[in-house]
């Protein structure tokens, strides 16, 4: 088995969304995707004080792709345009396929905004190739207990197992291009020999703490673009870390990205803005 080569480290960049800390390592100045994966933000983590005004992501459309978003702290609520209603608490995920198109809102729960408290959420843009860009949205809403949580690296780690295989276990979430997913906890020393990557982009981003990859030191808040050639990579903790770990086949199909929407060709672009000014994606209240 051959190590996947290191490419460049990208240290994310500040773009704070009003008072929402927001912290993003892609698209950036060096990288615009790692294919099939196409945007990540980090909110948080911070605290909010009590009688705060919460998210600020209100009713909006998406259309070609899907967004994973990871709780790690507080919780959110999700509407969408499709029916799909549910409030998402620490250590659960919303998996959302965006296909055809839909509106969407994520907000906190009045509770949240009433009494505060702390929040990190992570949200992950993952690209769909042509075919099923049009596909029926859906919506997968998970609470930690549903996830399985899986002791690793010598039971130096633990690994939140989304989507995909590891070990004989599998995740709740079918992703429909076969993606797999993951965040993982780790104590200094935890070691993760990871094989079985040939011909799939890896995106790996250190949320907290510092880790070694394939002896590469990478500081927090950083996005390790490695190789697609390689079949392997080694991850090591060097002081307690959590990152995110997935991987996927590359689609290598033209990316057109306009606001919420991913397509192929721009006129596929003009179309998504014409079918949600028509009201076709639905509606959602706020």
């Amino acid at each position: 088995m051959t190590l996947k080569a290191i490419r460049a480290l990208h240290a994310s960049h500040r773009d704070d969304i009003g008072d929402l800390v927001t912290r993003r390592p892609v698209p950036g100045p060096r990288v615009q995707q790692v294919d099939p994966f196409l945007f990540l933000n980090h909110h948080g983590p911070q605290v909010y004080p009590r009688n705060n005004r919460g998210l600020p992501f209100g009713p909006h459309p998406h259309r070609g792709f899907e967004t994973v978003t990871f709780i790690l702290e507080g919780e959110l609520m999700h509407r969408d345009s499709a029916g799909y209603e549910s409030v998402i608490r620490a250590g659960g995920v919303q998996w959302m396929t965006a296909g055809s198109g839909l509106v969407h809102a994520e907000l906190s729960p009045e509770d949240f905004k009433r009494n505060g408290g702390p929040l990190e959420i992570l949200q992950l843009w993952v690209n769909l190739p042509a075919r099923l860009k049009f596909v029926a949205p859906r919506y997968q809403g998970l609470q930690a207990d549903a996830i399985p949580q899986l002791e690793i690296a010598d039971d130096l780690a633990r690994m939140a197992l989304i989507a995909g295989e590891w070990d004989g276990a599998k995740g709740p979430v079918e992703s429909i291009t076969g993606n797999f997913m993951s965040t993982i906890e780790a104590s200094p020393g935890g070691r993760i020999d990871v094989g079985g990557l040939a011909a799939r982009n890896v995106f790996l981003y250190v949320v907290s703490g510092q880790v070694r990859v394939n002896g590469r030191e990478v500081a927090q808040h950083t996005l390790v673009e490695l190789d697609l050639a390689g079949d392997r990579i080694e991850i090591e903790a060097q002081t307690p870390a959590r990152f995110l770990f997935g991987h996927g086949a590359p689609i290598n199909e033209p990316v057109i990205a306009h606001g919420p929407f991913v397509m192929n060709t721009v006129d596929e672009i003009r179309q998504a803005i014409v079918d949600y000014q028509a009201g076709k994606f639905g509606f959602v209240a706020g």
